[in-house]
């Protein structure tokens, strides 16, 4: 059925915007309640003290250094996930971005890509700081931080947001846009509530993040790999009937660290992976079904904090991207093949079930090891440094699918795989009561909202 509005001339908004989709009936309706509440509405830039970006350092090395870079990727709607945070010097902090580094209650806004996320800096611990396609807000006294997020990531905010973005192929939601959004100031107490609502649940996440870490520990410790750390050879020697037997003549293939790595997991005991699971192979076609709608799984929607999926797009089969071609099974574990999100590692649970994921993912599904240790595994340097060893091309570098039966793990006794699965699934119960609480937030800005009209 076709949707269409009438504009009078006079509505154009003084001629700076003629797209129709900016005059859609969803984004006229939103318009129409917000300026109809009987709260009073003020600008977003009338609630801020200060709002800006970060940018890239020239020459930065985002791999190393003391400071959290946090990019849009980072930011969901609520909470900021360090897990795959990419990193910079305090020095490059502190001199070329100092007027972004981060403090407790910054609001974070997503400006580019996945724009309109917006989240809450909560109980820091480690300098951070943002690149451009970040906004840092800091908001003025008088108004929760905590409520403009809800805000925010409530339908009244997100449809404001979708509107105002520019360039529907890659959404870029400008600082001076981002000023004119229209929020309605609800009663403190009211803000005071949702704040408690959404410190809960950050608070939940952070035990969720507590719990994976022992597991990841108890593992490590198990192996005796819990202070392993190796550094890159600036050289070394490698004989050319190596060369000749890897089919490889790459220098990072035959950096020593690697070996060191799987001397270890040898000396403890392992198998090959392809022992304890199967490696899935890519072979669905939705395009079959081109009525069916389907729920779509990116990197963007992996937390890799936890190794949990948060989040999808829904699309119907024939508008279905042509890398969806993997269905998912509660408890497949899915790791990512292209180096430099390598990290983004999750294990599906029941309410995943049946969803799609991109054949950008390698896709394994237990047989002899528990699901929640192949995800702690997967998601720690034991098996992270194997899968960039294997990695290989030059543009898009990523590892070919050929390579898994190279990867070896540790072969743990169940006694031990227990507790580790135990904890991850307390870790998984505590994200997934977090969600709970933070979308009860949301919803109770909805309410307030919608009660008033």
């Amino acid at each position: 059925m076709v949707t269409y509005s009438i504009i009078q001339k006079s509505q154009l908004e003084g001629g700076l915007r003629l797209d129709a989709e900016y005059y859609q009936p969803e984004y006229l309706n939103n318009a129409k309640i917000i300026a109809t509440l009987p709260y009073d509405v003020k600008k977003f830039a009338d609630l801020a003290s200060y709002i800006t970006n970060g940018h890239t350092p020239l020459h930065a090395d985002l791999s190393i250094g003391d400071v959290y870079f946090l990019t849009a990727e980072n930011v969901f709607d609520f909470f900021i996930d360090y897990g795959t945070a990419k990193r910079i010097t305090k020095l490059a902090s502190k001199t070329e971005l100092k007027r972004t580094i981060l403090s407790d209650n910054d609001l974070l806004i997503t400006i580019k890509g996945r724009v309109g996320n917006a989240a809450i800096v909560y109980k820091l611990q480690q300098d951070t700081n943002i690149n451009q396609d970040v906004a840092r807000v800091v908001v003025k006294k008088g108004i929760s931080p905590f409520y403009l997020s809800a805000f925010l990531n409530s339908k009244f905010g997100k449809l404001q947001v979708e509107r105002i973005a520019t360039n529907q192929i890659n959404p870029f939601l400008g600082l001076g846009n981002l000023k004119e959004l229209l929020v309605p100031i609800i009663e403190i107490d009211k803000q005071e509530e949702i704040e408690k609502l959404i410190k809960k649940g950050l608070d939940e996440l952070e035990n969720s993040i507590s719990l994976y870490s022992q597991a990841e520990n108890l593992l490590l410790e198990e192996l005796g790999l819990k202070d392993f750390q190796v550094e890159d050879d600036l050289s070394y020697i490698v004989n050319l009937s190596e060369i000749k037997s890897a089919h490889r003549a790459d220098a990072e293939y035959f950096q020593p660290k690697y070996e060191k790595l799987i001397e270890k997991i040898k000396k403890y005991g392992s198998v090959p992976l392809l022992d304890l699971v199967q490696n899935v192979p890519a072979r669905f076609n939705p395009k079959s079904q081109p009525t069916k709608l389907f729920r779509y799984i990116e990197l963007s929607n992996i937390t890799s904090s936890v190794g949990t999926i948060d989040g999808f797009s829904e699309v119907s089969g024939d508008e279905a991207p042509s890398r969806a071609k993997r269905v998912l099974k509660a408890n497949d574990v899915i790791f990512s093949s292209v180096e430099g999100s390598l990290g983004k590692v999750a294990l599906a649970g029941k309410e995943q079930e049946e969803y799609l994921a991109s054949n950008g993912f390698f896709q394994f599904r237990s047989k002899n090891i528990l699901p929640e240790v192949l995800l702690v595994l997967a998601k720690s340097f034991v098996l992270q440094m194997q899968f960039e060893k294997e990695t290989t091309g030059t543009i898009l570098t990523a590892v070919p699918k050929e390579a898994v039966k190279n990867i070896i793990v540790p072969k743990i006794e169940k006694t031990i795989q227990q507790k580790i699965a135990e904890l991850v699934r307390k870790s998984h119960e505590a994200r997934l009561k977090a969600k709970q609480l933070l979308k009860e937030a949301k919803n109770k800005v909805e309410n307030l909202i919608e009660t008033k009209l």
